[in-house]
Parts: structure tokens; C-alpha cells; sequence
């Protein structure tokens, strides 16, 4: 096992003279169970590891791990490359200086997201163990630093897979001719849906084209029109008006969207049967969602430099505007659009790492996938502002007249779009196929997080670990069916302004706080040392500057950057009621309310002072090192061999 961040009280010198002796005496044979044994010390409080008696049933439950050599990097970077890379960060590039933007972008790469990436890579593969467990073997007081992370996890997985939902029904209906969304005769428009399409062949046979209808000269004389009525694009009605039967707000909670809900079913179906061999399976799968993303990219870029418009899309995106590095707008969305991109202190990244093998190159992971992240993030805006450019060219209006983000740009800007592509049906299929692709692999590492957190709590349920893939999967349908009623919409706005922001910058701050001045950076760095081989004295210093003092700084910034700009939830022009707004803040709060509570119950059953509980943390983990690092020298032959 990778040693187990746990002091189980001090050892005494006969106790070390029998490590030693046991140790000398130990053939191969012997050598791989000893290193097997102190593996399942996860799993079991207090074990004798020199002992040849077999362990209990929940010990020796076997918790899984990477079976092929790129299962561990391909799903790390199926969840940090996610849809946020496509429909939000070609927006935030283009509203902060285009260019410009990447300056900042990458400096806050260096300095908060690979640092709290890298933190908790190692700080999992070491121990071996998801955040419902090793925080609480880390030091009791963390205990609940652990639960908030799962809760966050919860509640995204909960709303993440409705867009899921979404991408199945439209690369369904994506195969109809024509696409269901084209022009607005159809029941579910409205007359302010307005197609060019339709009024191009209205104005070819010389009349004049209102309120969706085609009208003779005669006619609009008669209307006597004098105001100039709003315009809906016939995509935008379909996705509200036809596909999500969206109410008037959140307080008109109407039925359940049947279509919706199957297509919800679909898709928890998809996650589930990903997902019920656990890492073996799901470490299969991702060798073709995380890399057919960039077939599609690549496709979309090559067709988008074809069509007329695009080069002027391509840079209104990447003109630098070199005067908005001096605002505090610019660094600040970096600094949040980094943070959630590669998305730390959800738990996920624990999850991921704890399965890997003991010698697994994190560090080199770490970088790969943040630089993969950040390439791909200002690739995707080539290929959004190509086609965009051209949808501007289409319609005789400006790129930012039709630029949206989020929602908006895959199922109401694309889709319109496509319509007037050649082969529309091929290109809208293959674009949800990819949106598709890119949240399940978010999907499957938060749906592993709640299972891993279960099954590490209650090691006895891996022989069962279908059934509580299914129960989870379960629960995740019955939670979601709130987000496909008729105001699933405004539920889904809430849940993503809330859920993820405000406990995670706080759990991230106490990570670092726990890891950097608690635990210790030098003392981190040398277990990081076991795992990866001697490092420089420059690694040293880099990594105790930014893991103690410029990380946390970072993040107290992005915190406050995020205060200051804070607006109350809105879709589109309606404003949420005053209890919603209660609600959201609740479960803002509720993950890093946990993890107080956790702490101040344990202070409370513990009859020390809190000053003095960390004195006997930091001592303990002093004692604890100089133990397990003996150990280590002992089955440290043997590690690299077994993958443990």
C-alpha cells in the first residue's frame, strides 16, 4: 500500500527490531504479500502486516485499479476538457481581449490550477484512497473537507447528466429531414418566431413576410405596422417553447416533460453500464470519448474555414486588445474560468488519482492534462468563432449580435446554424455526438466519486458494487427529475450559479492550508519523493512558495473577485424570486458547512483545546513520517513491480 497519511499511536523499539527482523526473513513470495497487506491498511483501522494470518472479508475486497497504461491520463483529461471548453471559454477569450486573454489565462494556469492539480494527484495516489476516507486519515479535523467535495460532486452529477439528456435527444432528432427546428410554421412557434429562410422565399414571390406569415402587399398595408415586433430564431423556439415546455419561473413547477424524462433514463442508462466494472470499464470507454472530441473539432475548424464570414469571426475572437490586461475583469475571469475548468476540490481528482499505481508519474500527468486544457480551450474558440463569422455573414449582422455562451450556443446558435450548411443533418449529429462525448467523461468521474466515497466508507459493499452503481444511478434519475419538469430550466440555472462556487474556493483554501502549513510542504514533497524519484532543490522551492503562499493568496483573490461580482440568478429577462435566491445560497454553502461542522463535532469529542489537537496532528505526523519512511525502504523493491 501506498503509506497511509495515518499515525496509529508511537511504536515502540522492540516493535521496530520486529519490523526488521520480519523483514529480512521475508522471501518474494512473502515480499508481495507484506506489500499487499499494508495496500488494504485503507481498509482495515489496525493490522499486524508481518502477520501471516489472512485478513477479514471487507480487508481483503479488492478496491480496483488502472488496468491499461493510459486509462488513468485519458480519463483525467476527459474531465478537466469538458463542455466548458467549447461553449464557455470562447466567449470569455472574446469579451476580454480576444488574445489578450491567454496572457493571464496561462499565468493563472501556473499559479492555481496545476498547484491544486498537482496537490491532489499526489496527495491520492499516495495514500491510495477517495476524499471520504483520506481526509480523515490525513487528520480527524479534515474529516468533513472530504464530505463537502462528495456533496459537490452530488449535486453537479445530479443537473450535469440533464445535459446529457439534452445532447441525446438532439443527435436523435438531428437524423429527421428536414431538422425538426427549421422554419417557424409549427405549432410551438410563436409570432415573434422569425426564420430568413422563409422570408427570403416570402420576398421572392413579392410579398412581405410578419409574425411568421407571408403576407400580400394588401395585407401589410392593412395591418398599418408601425412598430417593429421582437425576432425569435425558429431553434430558440423549438428548444423552449417545443422541447423544454419551460414555464413562466421556478414557483410554476407544471408535470414532468415525459420526452425529457426518458431521455434523462437514457442517459443515467449510458453512465450506469460505463460505469459497472468501475475504472476497468469506465478506463476502456475513454479511450474513444475523450479523444473523438478533437475528430469532431477538427472537422468543424476545416469545414468552418470554407465558408464565407469566417475569417472575420476568427478575429473579432483573437484580435488582442492589450488595454484590458490593466483591469481586474480580465485576471479575475481567468482565475475563475481555470479554477473550474480543470476543476479542483470537487473530489474528482482524488477519486481518479487513488487508483493509480504507486509509481505513476503524476507530476508529468498533471502537466499534460493542464496543457491540453488550455490549448484545446483557445482551439475550440477557432472553430465557435469560424462558424459563428459565418452564421453573422448569413443573417447580414455583426459577430456580436449572434455570440452567446453555455446553452444558448449549442441548442439554439448551432442549430440554427446548421440549417444552412450543406448536409445539416450530418454536421448537427456529429456536434451533439461530440457535446455527447465531452459530459460523459465529466459525468463518469463525478458519478465514480459518490460510488468510490460509498465503497471506501463500507468496504464490504465492493463484492456488490453493480448494485450500488445502480442504487446511485438511481437516486441521480430520481434527484434530476426535478430539472425536466416545465421549470427544470430555472432549476438548472440555479443549481449551476450555486452548487460549485462558493464551498469549493473555500474546501480549495483549506486543502492548501491543510497540505502546506498543517501536514507540511517539505514533508509532502519527500512522500512525493517515494512515489516519483529525488527532485531538485528548485521543485522544492517552487512548490513550497506556491503550495504555502501563493496558491492560497489566489484563491482568497478569485473569492473575493467572485463577492464583488456577484449578481442574483437570472435566465434571460426574468428575475428569481427571493426564496430561490435563499435556496441557492443554501446549497452554496452547505458542502464547506459540512466540513465545519465535521470539525468543530470532532474538536468537541476530543477534551483538547483546538490550539493544542493541532500541535498533536503536526507531532503525530512527525512520528508517523519517520515510521512509514522505514517501512518504505523495506517495500520499495517490491512497489514498482506490483503496481501498488
Amino acid at each position: 500500500m501506498k503509506s497511509v497519511l495515518r499515525y496509529y499511536g508511537p511504536m515502540d523499539t522492540s516493535s521496530q527490531d520486529e519490523i526488521e527482523d520480519c523483514s529480512t526473513k521475508l522471501t518474494v513470495d512473502g515480499w508481495l504479500k507484506r506489500v499487499e497487506r499494508r495496500r488494504q491498511l485503507a481498509y482495515a483501522s489496525e493490522y499486524d502486516f508481518c502477520s501471516d494470518q489472512p485478513m477479514n472479508d471487507e480487508a481483503l475486497a479488492k478496491r480496483g485499479s488502472w488496468t491499461g497504461r493510459y486509462d488513468f491520463l485519458l480519463s483525467l483529461l476527459g474531465y478537466s476538457v469538458g463542455l466548458g471548453n467549447v461553449w464557455r471559454f470562447p466567449y470569455l477569450c472574446y469579451s476580454n481581449g480576444g488574445g489578450a486573454f491567454l496572457i493571464p489565462f496561462t499565468v493563472m494556469l501556473v499559479i492555481a490550477g496545476l498547484p491544486l492539480m498537482f496537490m491532489e494527484l499526489s496527495l491520492a495516489q499516495y495514500v491510495g484512497l477517495g476524499p471520504a476516507i483520506l481526509f480523515k486519515r490525513l487528520a480527524p479535523i479534515s474529516e468533513g473537507i472530504g464530505y463537502g467535495m462528495i456533496l459537490v460532486s452530488g449535486m453537479v452529477m445530479l443537473y450535469y447528466n440533464v445535459i446529457i439528456a439534452w445532447t441525446v435527444f438532439y443527435m436523435v432528432v438531428s437524423f429527421e429531414d428536414p431538422l425538426p427546428w427549421r422554419g417557424c410554421q409549427h405549432e410551438w412557434a410563436t409570432v415573434n418566431c422569425f426564420s430568413y429562410e422563409e422570408e427570403d422565399n416570402c420576398l421572392a414571390t413579392n410579398r412581405s413576410y410578419y409574425m411568421a406569415n407571408c403576407l400580400s402587399r394588401e395585407q401589410y398595408r392593412l395591418l398599418n405596422v408601425t412598430l417593429r415586433t421582437p425576432r425569435k430564431p425558429p431553434a430558440e423556439e423549438f428548444f423552449k417553447n417545443y422541447f423544454l415546455q419551460i414555464s413562466a419561473g421556478i414557483e410554476e413547477t407544471g408535470i414532468i416533460n415525459q420526452r425529457l424524462a426518458i431521455c434523462l433514463l437514457v442517459a443515467w442508462a449510458i453512465v450506469f453500464l460505463c460505469l459497472s466494472r468501475g475504472v476497468k470499464s469506465s478506463g476502456k470507454v475513454v479511450y474513444f470519448t475523450a479523444l473523438f472530441p478533437y475528430v469532431v473539432l477538427a472537422a468543424l475548424f476545416i469545414r468552418g474555414l470554407t465558408l464565407p464570414g469566417a475569417y472575420d469571426g476568427i478575429l473579432y475572437y483573437v484580435r488582442p486588445d492589450w488595454d484590458k490586461l490593466r483591469t481586474a475583469q480580465i485576471w479575475g475571469d481567468a482565475a475563475v474560468q481555470i479554477f473550474f475548468a480543470l476543476s479542483p476540490a470537487w473530489g474528482g481528482l482524488l477519486t481518479l488519482a487513488s487508483y493509480n499505481r504507486f509509481d505513476n508519474n503524476c507530476y508529468r500527468d498533471s502537466i499534460v492534462v493542464a496543457i491540453s486544457n488550455i490549448l484545446t480551450s483557445f482551439f475550440a474558440g477557432f472553430v465557435i468563432f469560424a462558424i459563428i463569422g459565418f452564421l453573422a455573414h448569413e443573417l447580414d449582422t455583426s459577430v456580436d449580435s449572434v455570440i452567446d455562451q453555455g446553452a444558448g450556443l449549442a441548442f439554439v446558435v448551432f442549430p440554427e446554424l446548421v440549417g444552412k450548411l450543406q448536409m445539416p443533418r450530418l454536421w448537427s449529429v456529429l456536434f451533439f455526438f461530440m457535446l455527447l462525448t465531452l459530459g460523459l467523461d465529466s459525468q463518469f468521474t463525478l458519478m465514480e466519486t459518490v460510488v468510490t466515497a460509498v465503497l471506501d466508507t463500507f468496504p464490504a459493499l465492493r463484492r456488490r458494487k453493480i448494485a450500488v452503481v445502480a442504487g446511485v444511478s438511481i437516486v441521480g434519475y430520481l434527484g434530476g427529475l426535478i430539472f425536466v419538469t416545465n421549470s427544470g430550466m430555472y432549476w438548472f440555472q440555479l443549481f449551476d450559479k450555486y452548487a460549485a462556487n462558493w464551498s469549493v474556493l473555500l474546501i480549495a483554501i483549506a486543502e492548501c492550508i491543510l497540505v502546506g502549513w498543517i501536514y507540511g510542504c517539505e514533508r509532502f514533497i519527500s512522500n512525493i519523493e517515494e512515489m516519483l524519484g529525488k527532485r531538485s532543490k528548485w521543485f522544492h522551492w517552487f512548490w513550497v512558495t506556491v503550495w504555502k503562499y501563493i496558491t492560497p493568496a489566489m484563491l482568497l483573490f478569485i473569492l473575493c473577485f467572485n463577492w464583488l461580482q456577484y449578481k442574483p440568478v437570472a435566465y434571460g429577462r426574468y428575475i428569481y424570486p427571493n426564496w430561490a435566491d435563499v435556496f441557492g445560497w443554501i446549497i452554496a454553502l452547505a458542502p464547506f458547512g459540512i466540513a465545519v461542522i465535521v470539525a468543530v463535532k470532532n474538536m468537541c469529542i476530543s477534551s483538547s483545546p483546538f490550539a493544542w489537537q493541532l500541535l498533536h496532528i503536526v507531532s503525530d505526523y512527525s512520528k508517523a513520517a519517520t515510521t512509514l519512511s522505514r517501512m518504505e525502504t523495506f517495500t520499495a523493491p517490491v512497489s514498482l513491480g506490483n503496481g501498488v
